[in-house]
């Protein structure tokens, strides 16, 4: 282990950070990103909310916490805010829709559902809810540094296992938890933190986004009534770190948040598929639309990834909808099929479509060890004998100078998502109130508007 640089153990360094944390501190980029990520993880939630794994989870908590006083976004039932983070959370990742920072996996879905959550119980303001995301998304984003690929490359979701921390550090901020508290929350969340990956492509992978915002509105909770945890979750000998990663990078985790700010590296998906995905479903698109290529014109397609993805999205012939979000095979057709792969084009009845079975069986997939990220390269064979490839890298933002560059795509994308759900007029108003975030005296006035 990498001692800290602070002279703090390398929990309480983290807390310290959380514990310091002002709207104030906060650059307007990161304020605007942070505004954007909480749009969308709203959208993503309300459409998620139709799916069967976020119908089954409302049933059950309703069957043993029939009422509260949080949102269950998209429905006109409420819960407790324990209940309310998990059914949110998960019902937000249920599409695979939600923001990503590659370190990390999803932050939003996380993080969100416990801010949002305790915030509405307590009637926070907009900044104090948006200086709590912002907390959970940099602690999420520096215990991944600090602990590491191994962590994810052992098979552990990241998400579940991150987002606990980056929850309890959101819910520590809206109490106002001071440095000692905080580290017991971190230590809460910790000792729950878990999620692997070989459940991905059932309906447990999205339960981790759910568990890990339930975790820590648990974590921040009974350490705001004095509970307490190990000293250093992070550090210990047994602790999380050496219990599940290689080792602890603790210069990761400095007393104070920024420079750099890693909600800057948050991407926004315009898939609703594994993000790993999305640079071969791009590169396909591209193709398609800049040759003219229909389908049938294909007769193989090879797509060369970093062969980590194998591990990830590697479901060679998926069965149902949950199981093709992780096929690079299954959406490299969609991409061929329609130009893009959308929430409706991951259902059981689209992925079981022979024609689309078809057109996958003429996709390979090949590691290649000199790719690295989020990237693929892909070739096309035609029947005609040409041969056509592009590569593709998703690790640039979608934005030069400011991210206010990207709202428009956002609020389209949200409004996609929940007019379905909670009417045109209705998405509008939450649309506003989000982008007003920062002058909103009372976040209860933003969740009221999330229910149909």
């Amino acid at each position: 282990m990498t001692p800290s640089t602070s002279g703090r153990s390398p929990t309480a360094a983290l807390a310290t950070a959380v514990s310091r944390l002002r709207f104030e501190d906060l650059p307007a980029s990161v304020v605007t990103l942070a505004k954007q990520c909480l749009l969308d993880v709203l959208g993503t939630m309300a459409a998620g909310s139709r799916e069967p794994v976020a119908d089954t989870l409302a049933e059950f908590v309703a069957s043993e916490t029939p009422h509260g006083p949080c949102t269950l976004v998209g429905r006109s039932a409420t819960a407790p805010a324990t209940a309310a983070a998990l059914v949110n959370g998960t019902a937000g990742h249920a599409l695979d829709f939600d923001d990503v920072i590659s370190t990390v996996g999803h932050p939003s879905v996380a993080i969100a559902p416990a801010a949002l959550a305790v915030a509405e119980r307590m009637s926070a303001s907009g900044p104090a809810l948006l200086t709590a995301f912002v907390a959970g998304v940099e602690t999420q984003a520096r215990v991944a540094e600090a602990v590491g690929p191994e962590h994810y490359a052992r098979g552990f979701h990241s998400t579940a296992t991150f987002g606990s921390f980056g929850a309890a550090a959101a819910v520590s901020s809206l109490h106002g938890l001071d440095a000692t508290a905080t580290n017991a929350a971190l230590a809460i969340a910790g000792t729950q933190a878990a999620g692997l990956k070989a459940v991905f492509g059932t309906m447990s992978k999205p339960l981790h986004a759910g568990r890990a915002a339930a975790n820590g509105v648990l974590a921040g909770e009974l350490a705001s009534r004095g509970f307490t945890s190990a000293e250093d979750i992070l550090g210990h000998p047994q602790g999380f770190a050496a219990a599940e990663s290689d080792a602890l990078h603790a210069a990761a985790l400095p007393g104070e948040f920024g420079a750099p700010w890693h909600l800057h590296e948050v991407r926004f998906k315009v898939h609703a598929a594994c993000y790993l995905t999305h640079a071969a479903i791009d590169a396909l698109a591209e193709l398609r639309s800049g040759h003219g290529i229909a389908a049938d014109d294909v007769e193989n397609v090879d797509i060369a990834v970093p062969p980590g993805h194998l591990a990830v999205c590697g479901i060679s012939d998926p069965r149902s909808g949950l199981e093709a979000k992780f096929s690079l095979r299954a959406t490299a057709a969609l991409a061929l099929q329609y130009g893009h792969a959308g929430p409706g084009h991951f259902t059981d009845t689209v992925t079981n479509d022979p024609a689309l079975c078809t057109l996958r069986r003429r996709v390979s997939v090949t590691p290649d060890p000199s790719l690295t990220g989020p990237v693929a390269r892909v070739r096309l064979r035609l029947r005609d004998g040409r041969t056509l490839s592009a590569q593709q890298d998703m690790r640039g933002p979608a934005w030069r100078s400011d991210p206010a560059e990207q709202n428009s795509r956002l609020t389209g994308k949200f409004a996609a998502l929940t007019a379905p759900v909670l009417g045109s007029e209705r998405a509008a108003d939450v649309t506003k109130a989000v982008s007003t975030l920062d002058e909103l005296k009372d976040v209860r006035d933003l969740c009221r508007l999330t229910r149909p």
